[in-house]
């Protein structure tokens, strides 16, 4: 019998999503799924919710449900980390600070002085995670789900011999909505898609075999609707001629150019009609909103019947890895993996997104080769300062942070050297109680 264990599961909704669908496959459905969480009371909603899709889809697996990790890893299968590190009022720091230096942060959550704080007070207790599966589910495979994707899988890869890759949906989510765009059926569609985490680029996209660029060309310039809903990834693409994944929201931090100014700002990242628009805090004060209404939304939702269209598969790749992994059929997906010389032009040893095959014998990535000169140069550095801020970590060095958060476009595009010292330094001073492996808080 498998035994999937959930880390974070207090995530109801997302949590029922991936359970719903590995009950999908019939190799599956007599699996134990093991729910655990350090918050008691989303612990039991999620219990509640996964039990329910098992009564409903009449599957012989095991639901339990565990505040004590050791408990849930032990002889686990699969493992999938989906944990947050802090509450809003730890990490709206994050964003709130470089704001008041002048840096406009959107998410925060990938890259940027946002992203690397996150990654510097998750690392911590994904490092715990890891070293509890070492000792009680050794063989076990980790799929994480946990942003910043690219910096925890990299800095997980370089202390761990646990076998780990990072999912994501921005690729499998970003292709349905060009083949959407220009009125083509996703079955239809191929595609290669590699870079970095949020910054992956779709370095071919087919409908039917044929080059659909020349029509994703005519739909982002000829539509308006189409350009409003992805201000700033259609730019990106008019400029560099590939089109690149995840939100507009997101891609505004990455680099020089939407964010710098407030006329940039409000022209480009304030109006866009589809999800994650651009304004300053939004997933912060989508966060807040959440809380504040949670446990209402939940109770709302656990007492509705479940509906037959919720039972079915969704388009996240876990399920689907897992079931290859136990013996079911190979599956090709985007993971985020060690960089093996699979993208020639970024970093050995990085963490890089790439097509990735799985079957029962494991993870088996693609090699890509070079990514055109256009895409890479903003994606070196990108996985550069991410290298960095791991470096940092590892040596419990400040500094280093500083050096990294220096090299990021977006902050250098607003700040001086010494504002950066100056913030980074205020940054380390709110979290100092997150981040024990820093001897010294200041640069």
């Amino acid at each position: 019998m498998t035994k999937i264990t959930f880390v974070g599961a207090g995530s109801l909704e997302f949590t029922s999503e991936l359970a719903r669908d590995i009950l999908t496959f019939p190799s599956l459905q007599g699996a134990t799924i093991s729910l655990m969480d350090i918050n008691a009371e989303r612990l039991g909603y999620a219990e509640k919710g996964v039990s329910r899709l098992v009564q409903a889809m009449q599957a012989p697996a095991r639901v339990e449900a565990t505040l004590d990790r050791v408990e849930a890893l032990t002889g686990a299968d699969v493992v999938l980390t989906t944990i947050l590190a802090g509450s809003t009022d730890v990490w709206r720091h994050d964003i709130e600070i470089p704001k008041k230096y002048g840096v406009d942060i959107n998410v925060g959550d990938t890259r940027g002085p946002s992203g690397i704080f996150r990654f510097l007070r998750t690392i911590n207790p994904m490092m715990d995670i890891l070293r509890d599966m070492e000792r009680y589910c050794p063989q076990a495979v980790l799929l994480n789900y946990t942003n910043p994707m690219a910096m925890l899988v990299s800095a997980i890869q370089k202390q761990s011999f646990i076998n780990v890759t990072g999912l994501c949906h921005s690729v499998q989510g970003t292709a349905m909505m060009l083949a959407n765009w220009i009125g083509a059926p996703f079955e239809e569609i191929d595609y290669l898609c590699a870079g970095i985490n949020h910054q992956a680029w779709y370095l071919r996209f087919n409908w039917k075999g044929k080059d659909a660029y020349p029509l994703i060309h005519d739909a982002i310039t000829g539509r308006p609707e189409i350009y409003q809903a992805e201000q700033v990834r259609n730019e990106l693409y008019l400029a560099l001629g590939y089109f690149v994944t995840e939100s507009s929201g997101h891609n505004s931090e990455y680099n020089w150019w939407f964010r710098k100014r407030p006329d940039l700002i409000e022209k480009y990242c304030t109006h866009g009609t589809g999800w994650n628009p651009g304004e300053h805090a939004y997933i912060l004060k989508e966060y807040q909103h959440n809380e504040a209404t949670w446990q209402e939304q939940v109770r709302e939702r656990l007492e509705q019947p479940i509906r037959d269209w919720e039972l079915r598969r969704g388009h996240e790749y876990a399920a689907a890895i897992i079931n290859a992994l136990q013996g079911g059929e190979p599956f090709k997906f985007n993971g985020n993996v060690r960089n093996t010389f699979l993208v020639s032009n970024l970093p050995e040893g990085a963490c890089v997104e790439v097509p990735v095959l799985v079957d029962r014998a494991g993870f088996h990535p693609l090699h890509v080769g070079a990514l055109p000169p256009e895409c890479v140069l903003l994606t070196q550095l990108s996985c550069g300062i991410e290298e960095m801020a791991i470096q940092a970590s590892l040596a419990g060095d400040p500094t280093m942070v500083y050096r990294a958060i220096c090299h990021d476009p977006l902050t250098a595009a607003v700040l001086s050297l010494a504002e950066i010292r100056q913030m980074t330094d205020e940054l380390f001073e709110v979290h100092r109680d997150y981040l024990p492996q820093f001897k010294k808080h200041s640069v």
